[in-house]
Parts: structure tokens; C-alpha cells; sequence
């Protein structure tokens, strides 16, 4: 009980809604920083949607199965049950499509943007998985047909984003990329054509890595069961399906491998075909091929196995229509994909009357960032912005303080001032407390000298607020 007599609540944490202490802040806010000078060296515009969409915005892509939380007036009104009902969007992809249609003549194609915006969906709080989290998304759409080379611009530029980005400079990482009409080609091939069944086998085999190759298969041979498919080409399907799971499975370190395959049994896709002739004719297995091929040799100048060809990648998402990305860490793959996305066709056709292409790729930012948090790894060193922390010598040199303060603030240095006349080593103390690289000693009597402390070296030397530099600071 409090001395009031009311009641005391005890705060505690909210599952699935992260918040983290003044130095984990800093780092974060780096982080955000940096992700956003790349993009925009792209030439990529920031854009800022509604925390909120219209559920029927959200409805006309499909996706109301998704754990989305609705907004409602804790008393609501009975007039307001003619408004539209608004939920938390859970991702930024749909936003992105109407806000696409909503400003469609106010806009320069191909249309480049990045997001950088918190996201929610109500599922299941564990490592790595949110309900209220933060997502760095880059895409690009175009009127009528989007160049390819764009699907090659998107792994590149987050190659260059994960590999400098403070705290993951000794993490491996590989980009994994596929093409979903490749598979899509591939069970055409083999005579399964019912769209549901395919989507089905499809999930099956994105969960390969997870579940194991005897699991995927007995789960697709229920799917092909309870779908009462009959064979129309091969008359062995457990045996195709199970070629087409190896098939899956492999990785294909670049274009050349990829394209003409080798010696060793189902180690490229040269060696598939002769497998199966039948794959030759598939329209929609040779255009996704193409296509794999073009991305992969676009980023043949990256690091060597930083980016696989993955034909077991196809993303969970229907929308996505060629294609496709997902990033691991090379160490722990079971943790999942920290940044994934890829090409749709026309995401926008249920908002507005135009073909509009797009690709993007999304960086899951608190995933990554937590797991990094989480294992020491990140460069958490202040608790504070302030590069200076200037010493108040006593109320009546206040003044001062404050006009010092505000001279390094003009040329660029970040200063906390002390809030009371305090002893200079209770001062000195606080900056250190607070990871306060300097602290700032303006004239403590008339004619005397300003003094700055470096507290990493402990040097104290003679300073002039109009002149200190730099140089100095090192």
C-alpha cells in the first residue's frame, strides 16, 4: 500500500512486447541509422504508413486467417459500429499496396521506398518471435513490367546492410534464394496441376530444413491423399515426390552450377533434366530457371557462399510469384530467416485497376536485433547520446556552463550539463556511470583556463570551446 492508501500495482513486462534499457536504445537507434543511410544510397524514399488499416483492406489481399488484432473503444458507441473497422497492420506489404493505389498519380515509377515502422500479429511470444516488432522493408514497383535486375538490387543491398552493421561483423550469414516457378514447373511436370494441392506440396517443401525430408513427404503423400489425386504422368508418385524433395534440398553455390549442373546425381539442374525430359517443355519450370540463373549471376560479386541458390525457398505467402529470399545465419539455421521477401506480380490489383509489379525484400530488425542482444554481442557501451558532460562549478557560474554548453552544441558535440553544483568527483562519477566519454571543466574562478578530461585515458588538458576538435577527441 502506498502512504495514500491506494493500492500499488507492480508493473511487469508484457509478452511479445519488447522495450530495452537507455545503452540497448543507443545501439538500436545506430542500427536504424545505418540501415537507412544504405537504402536511401539506393535511392530508395522513405514512406510512413498508418499504425492502422481498414480491415477491409487487409480482407482484399486475403489475409484475415492472420492473428491480427482489431481496434475497438473500450466504450464504444453504437454509431461507431457504421465506421469501418480498423486493425494493426502485420506487416508492411499491404500498406505498401494501398498506399501504391491510394497515391498512384502522385507518384514517379519505378516507385523505390524503404519503411522502417513497428508491426503486430497475435502469435505465440518466443526467441526471435514478437507480437509487436519492427520491420526495415525495401521495394520496388513499376507500372506494366519490372526489370529483373531489381530482384539482383535486393540481396546485394542487404548484404551490405547486415555485414556492417555494428555487432555482426563476425556473424555469417547466406542469402538463399529461389524462384517459385521452378517448383511450381516441376510438379506441373509430373502431372499435379489442382492449384491447392501444388500450394500444399509447395509449404511442404519451404519447411524442409525444419521438419526433415521423411516428414515433408508423408505430409505432401496426406496432402495428395486427401485430395484423391490421381496420377497422370508418372505412375510412382511417392518415388517423384521423394526425387523431387532431393531436388529440393540441394543448394547451388552459383549461375554455372546451377545452369549446367555436374556429374553427381542431382547436384544441378542440367542433371535434373535428364531425369526428367518431360521438364524441358515446361514453360514455367524454364522461365524460373532463367530468371534464378540471371539473379545469381548479378551477384556473382559477392562473397564466396554468401548468396545459394535454395529451390526448397518458396515463402509461405501466395503473392510472391517468382522470386524469392530468405537469410539465415549459416551458424544456427534453425533459428529461422532474419530477412526475407520477393517479386510479386501485381500485389495491387484489389485496390486499384493497373498492373503494378513489384519486389521487396524485408529486414526482420527486431529478430535480428534481439538475438544479437541476447548473446552479448552487441557494442553496448553508454548509457547516454552526450559525447560531453559539462561540469557545474556552482549556481553562480551557471551561466557560464550553459553558454560553454551551448557552443560545442553549435559545432556538433552532444553535452549533457550537470543539474547541480555537486562535488567535481560525484561530477565526474556520473559521467562515468553514464559512459560519458569527456568531461567538460568551464573557468571555476575568473580568469582561469577551460579544462577537458578524456575518461578512457584520463588526460586532462587546457581546451577552448570555439577550437576543440576532432583530432582532440581521439
Amino acid at each position: 500500500m502506498s502512504m495514500s492508501g491506494d493500492k500499488i500495482y507492480k508493473p511487469k513486462p508484457v509478452s511479445g512486447f519488447p522495450e530495452w534499457l537507455p545503452e540497448v536504445r543507443l545501439v538500436e537507434q545506430q542500427w536504424l541509422d545505418h540501415i537507412r543511410r544504405v537504402f536511401e544510397s539506393y535511392g530508395f524514399c522513405s514512406i510512413e504508413t498508418p499504425s492502422v488499416e481498414e480491415l477491409d483492406v487487409i480482407a482484399a489481399k486475403g489475409e484475415v486467417d492472420k492473428e491480427i488484432y482489431v481496434l475497438e473503444r473500450l466504450h464504444a458507441d453504437p454509431a461507431d459500429k457504421k465506421e469501418a473497422r480498423l486493425a494493426l497492420h502485420f506487416d508492411q506489404t499491404v500498406p505498401l499496396a494501398r498506399y501504391v493505389a491510394q497515391h498512384f498519380n502522385g507518384l514517379v515509377f519505378p516507385f523505390k521506398r524503404y519503411q522502417m515502422q513497428r508491426v503486430w500479429r497475435g502469435e505465440r511470444p518466443q526467441a526471435g518471435r514478437f507480437r509487436e516488432f519492427t520491420q526495415c522493408d525495401i521495394d520496388v514497383i513499376n507500372v506494366d513490367n519490372l526489370p529483373l535486375h531489381f530482384d539482383a538490387e535486393m540481396p546485394a543491398i542487404i548484404w551490405e546492410v547486415l555485414s556492417s552493421l555494428p555487432g555482426m561483423e563476425n556473424e555469417k550469414i547466406q542469402l538463399r534464394i529461389s524462384n517459385r516457378k521452378i517448383m511450381y514447373g516441376y510438379l506441373q511436370a509430373l502431372g499435379i496441376n489442382a492449384p491447392d494441392l501444388i500450394t500444399n506440396i509447395i509449404r511442404a517443401a519451404d519447411k524442409l530444413e525444419k521438419i526433415g525430408r521423411e516428414e515433408a513427404l508423408r505430409q505432401i503423400m496426406d496432402y495428395v491423399k486427401d485430395a484423391k489425386f490421381e496420377v497422370t504422368y508418372h505412375t510412382d508418385l511417392n518415388k517423384q515426390i521423394g526425387l523431387f524433395l532431393a531436388v529440393a534440398s540441394y543448394r547451388y553455390k552459383n549461375a554455372m552450377e546451377l545452369v549446367v549442373g555436374t556429374d553427381e546425381p542431382l547436384s544441378g539442374l542440367g542433371t535434373l533434366t535428364k531425369l526428367h525430359p518431360e521438364l524441358k517443355n515446361n514453360e514455367l519450370f524454364k522461365q524460373g530457371m532463367t530468371e534464378l540463373t540471371f539473379v545469381m549471376d548479378q551477384l556473382s560479386h559477392l562473397p564466396q557462399n554468401t548468396v545459394v541458390a535454395d529451390l526448397s525457398i518458396v515463402r509461405g505467402l501466395d503473392y510472391y510469384t517468382g522470386t524469392v529470399y530468405e537469410t539465415v545465419f549459416v551458424d544456427d539455421p534453425g533459428y529461422g530467416s532474419i530477412c526475407s521477401g520477393g517479386r510479386y506480380d501485381d500485389l495491387a490489383s484489389s485496390y486499384i485497376n493497373k498492373k503494378l509489379p513489384g519486389v521487396g525484400i524485408s529486414i526482420g530488425f527486431s529478430r535480428l536485433f534481439a538475438r544479437l542482444h541476447e548473446q552479448g554481442k552487441l557494442p553496448v557501451k553508454s548509457k547516454s547520446p552526450a559525447d560531453i558532460l559539462m561540469v557545474l562549478p556552482s549556481e553562480e557560474r551557471r551561466a557560464l556552463a550553459a553558454q560553454t554548453a551551448a557552443t560545442l552544441r553549435k559545432r556538433g558535440f552532444n553535452v549533457e550539463m550537470y543539474h547541480a553544483p555537486k562535488k567535481t568527483g560525484d561530477q565526474i562519477k556520473f559521467a562515468d556511470r553514464k559512459g560519458i566519454p569527456y568531461v567538460w571543466f568551464p573557468p571555476f574562478e575568473d580568469g582561469k583556463d577551460h579544462e577537458v578530461k578524456c575518461m578512457g585515458s584520463g588526460t586532462q588538458q587546457k581546451a577552448d570551446p570555439a577550437e576543440w576538435n576532432l583530432d582532440e577527441k581521439k
